[in-house]
């Protein structure tokens, strides 16, 4: 049934998927994550910057939400 609920589940010859033929090693993963992980901080301190007010407020927005859930 998972089959069907695939956007794409035919992909053809021009598909931007990965190879199977070769897998990913997890020490290829991790790098790949860590890069991922650094340009998403990169990305966060930048918006700060920009916009220091919506970063404040959400901030704000956040932390009013973290205090609702607990217990």
């Amino acid at each position: 049934m998972s089959h069907l609920m695939k956007s794409n589940p035919d992909p053809g010859p021009g598909s931007t998927d990965e190879s199977p033929a070769a897998p990913e090693t997890p020490a290829e993963r991790r790098r790949r994550r860590a890069v991922f992980l650094r340009e998403l901080a990169e990305a966060r301190e930048l918006r700060e910057r920009v916009q220091p007010r919506r970063t404040k407020e959400r901030r704000m927005r956040e932390a009013m939400r973290m205090r609702t859930f607990r217990i």
